[in-house]
């Protein structure tokens, strides 16, 4: 069997009937795109975190097992950019995981307009272990925390939460731009309206408090 007689559809009707060839040649269809993406990554993030390509590369493969089990046509979307979105999103939150190790942030409070590498940020920032903050900030204790890191992230769109967690894992500007293959201007936007409605949210904690 040769992958360029059969269409993605034709492959998935085949997978889903235990075909293993068809899976097989599926996997290697899209090896290009999953290297591609990986190494498009990995070369934004080189120094910056303790990730190799292989591991990126791996990432990937998982993304399109996932894509390969949760396709759905009826969504009228093409198999080709759920598989994308599936390939990218997977690769970005291993980048992301392991920064999130490195810094180990994302933990107890919210942080708004705190400044890194001369940036203004404003999203979920960390207070580890520390309650004698500013009056800036709200501190929470660790049921309050759950629950609102939840309702935050129920109110952001899949970008907003990836550029969330870029830049709470000390990305910049110009780095998450690159990685999700967006301008400067656009991501400076999308931090404006998650400063907003993190403000509109801890403003609401605040009163209800």
């Amino acid at each position: 069997m040769e992958y360029r007689d059969f269409n993605d559809y034709e492959l998935l009707s085949f997978i889903s009937e235990r075909n293993e060839e068809a899976g097989e040649i599926l996997y290697k269809k899209y090896q290009p795109l999953i290297h591609a993406t990986a190494t498009r990554m990995y070369n934004q993030t080189k120094g910056k975190i303790g990730i190799e390509l292989s591991d990126l590369v791996q990432e990937g493969m998982v993304g399109l097992s996932f894509a390969i089990q949760n396709f759905n046509e009826k969504n009228g979307v093409l198999f080709y950019t759920y598989a994308k979105t599936c390939i990218e999103r997977k690769i970005l939150s291993a980048i992301i995981g392991a920064q999130r190790l490195k810094h180990k942030i994302l933990n107890e409070s919210v942080s708004i307009n705190t400044e890194i590498n001369g940036e203004e940020q404003a999203e979920i920032g960390i207070i580890l272990s520390d309650n004698s903050m500013n009056p800036e900030r709200l501190l929470i204790d660790s049921e309050e925390e759950e629950e609102l890191q939840h309702l935050i992230y129920q109110e952001l769109t899949d970008q907003e939460r990836q550029i969330l967690e870029l830049r709470v894992n000390g990305f910049t500007y110009v780095e998450i731009a690159k990685l999700l293959e967006i301008n400067k201007k656009k991501v400076d936007n999308v931090v404006q309206r998650i400063r907003a409605k993190l403000k509109k949210m801890t403003n609401k904690s605040k009163k209800e408090n």
